[in-house]
């Protein structure tokens, strides 16, 4: 059955598209300020979602998109058997549902990594505004098309990459992410475990303990339990670009 989330505590939600300082990584990229009056209409509904809850299931009707607006979620297959198999960690300005346009049903689960809050764009409407404004028909389009790079960009770290350029490559994609968000792109504060990281990487959680040491070890990492500061870009950029040659 779908997860019930607690009331809405409206009043920190209020703010508009027009007035959110995510404008820029999310779907009103381009809009004029009619067509992003609209969309600001369209997004009236919020939803807080706590630490460990879901926000949608696998099997469950799709109805909507959610726009990440604080937190970060991750997204996760269950195979037959009971194994969970981590697909993507999003966090504020990236859009979760995705998956549910082709079937009308989620493939994946999407559960909050910390205290996280969303905007809800009902599928129906999103659409039938979209035709009528291309700007953003054109950005939805834009976000689709991103995550089918994303998803060959993670086909290719788990078909030719070592473990270390798994991680470096996992660790760059997060500073570049965060940094697009005006945060720092060397202090960072993982909010998911290294287990996570191993199933989403394809690594046991040893390999992902072992290769966070021993980058600590070479004076690339600075590492205390979930608090990461990178010492070394370059080094983990090498790490990277040696294994796309």
């Amino acid at each position: 059955m779908p997860t019930t989330l607690p009331p809405v505590r409206l009043e920190p939600l209020r703010t508009a598209c027009s007035d959110c300082n995510l404008r820029e990584l999310c779907l009103p990229v381009g809009l004029n300020p009619v067509d992003m009056e609209k969309l600001d209409g369209l997004m009236s509904q919020r939803k807080v979602v706590p630490r460990g809850e879901s926000l949608f299931r696998a099997t469950e009707p799709f109805h909507a998109l959610y726009a990440v607006r604080t937190g970060f979620f991750k997204t996760c297959l269950t195979s037959e058997d009971g194994r969970v198999q981590v697909t993507g960690f999003q966090m504020a300005g990236e859009l979760l549902g995705l998956d549910g346009i082709a079937s009308g049903h989620h493939s994946v689960d999407a559960e909050a990594l910390e205290d996280s809050s969303v905007c809800v764009l009902p599928y129906h409407d999103l659409e039938h505004l979209a035709r009528d404004f291309g700007a953003l028909q054109t950005q939805l389009h834009r976000i689709m098309s991103r995550e089918i790079v994303r998803d060959h960009g993670v086909m290719m770290l788990l078909g030719s990459m070592r473990a270390e350029e798994r991680v470096a490559a996992f660790l760059l994609n997060l500073t570049q992410r965060l940094r697009a968000r005006g945060y720092s792109a060397t202090e960072l504060v993982l909010r998911m475990t290294r287990e996570e990281i191993g199933s989403y990487l394809g690594l046991k959680l040893e390999t992902v303990s072992r290769t966070f040491s021993k980058f600590q070890d070479e004076g690339i990492l600075e590492v205390k339990q979930r608090q990461i500061t990178v010492l070394d870009l370059d080094a983990l950029q090498r790490l990277v670009s040696s294994a796309a040659c």
